[in-house]
């Protein structure tokens, strides 16, 4: 499956209408086939210090390989990674409950 993390900013208001218009977007001027099955919303993406995001995190989260995210002593803030879990579970439990 096909993952996004996005981050909308405060004034782009519901983050719901922003995931569709985007799925839409890349429907209409890409390929429907190019569009992700799933858009997380978080709030920052994991970067580096010097501010690289580090999508090597983001790659170990969605494939249920968080215990083992290797080096991090390069994160910005370590706290971003929690909230990134705690987002991609909301869409996991949200999956199992649509089956």
């Amino acid at each position: 499956a096909a993952f996004a993390f996005i981050v909308v900013k405060d004034s782009a208001g519901d983050s719901d209408v922003v995931v569709q218009e985007l799925k839409s977007m890349v429907a209409t001027k890409i390929a429907k086939y190019a569009v992700p099955d799933e858009i997380l919303v978080v709030k920052r993406l994991p970067k580096t210090r010097s501010g690289k995001v580090m999508r090597r995190l983001l790659r170990k989260i969605i494939t249920s390989e968080a215990q083992e995210l290797g080096d991090t002593t390069t994160l910005e803030d370590p706290s971003i990674i929690a909230e990134i879990l705690s987002v991609y579970q909301k869409c996991k439990d949200k999956q199992a409950a649509a089956k």
